[in-house]
């Protein structure tokens, strides 16, 4: 299966936004572009055209949720044909996957972690294995640990790799206790980041 294998710090650094949690440490120490050059009068960036804000948006979204490029466009012209706006829309379609809800249910430390444990086998969809990150979940769909992978190490040190969020989506339904996870409502825009301008990637491929 394909995936993107850049350094997560380096691609947080290249958009200026904590795409994992250890970035954002990194990005505090050192917030400049990868080959970017520190000393003075070098390195100064000119205004960026619109054209280059939408491109950089489009990939900070895209590398948050671990999509490659032709993914990503396909799901944002599957979301431009649906009913409702189409920057919503596809923010929607993000959360569904199965790979963000592992990781909104606090079952994974990022959504890149989250992956890797779908891509292993790890859960259940509904009584059947799964190993498809991009599975896009629905309204009474049921997410459980398999129980071999509960003897695991991972899994039996949970609480300490991935602590319970201290909130959890309105749409998600997380016992723990069970290792199950109940799908029970559809995303909303505010369950997205906030700082996401989804319309200029609309405007992106608008073009």
């Amino acid at each position: 299966m394909a995936r993107d294998t850049q350094s997560i710090v380096k691609m947080s650094r290249r958009e200026g936004y904590a795409l994992h949690p250890k970035a954002h440490k990194a990005l505090v120490k050192r917030s400049s572009m990868p080959g970017e050059q520190a000393t003075s009068g070098r390195g100064r960036r000119s205004k960026p055209s619109q054209y280059s804000i939408q491109l950089r948006e489009k990939q900070k979204v895209k590398r948050l949720y671990g999509l490659l490029e032709r993914q990503f466009a396909k799901l944002m012209n599957e979301a431009s044909r649906s009913k409702g706006m189409s920057g919503t829309k596809l923010l929607e379609f993000l959360e569904l996957r199965l790979d963000n809800v592992i990781y909104r249910s606090g079952l994974a430390v990022s959504r890149r972690a989250a992956r890797q444990l779908v891509t292993h086998g790890h859960f259940m969809l509904n009584g059947r294995r799964v190993d498809i990150p991009s599975i896009r979940v629905v309204i009474g769909d049921a997410i459980v640990i398999r129980e071999r992978s509960k003897a695991t190490d991972y899994f039996k040190r949970l609480d300490d790799v991935s602590p319970a969020p201290a909130v959890t989506p309105d749409w998600l339904k997380v016992s723990r206790k069970k290792c199950e996870v109940k799908v029970t409502g559809i995303p909303s825009r505010d369950d997205a980041e906030p700082d996401i301008k989804e319309q200029l990637i609309v405007e992106y491929y608008s073009r």
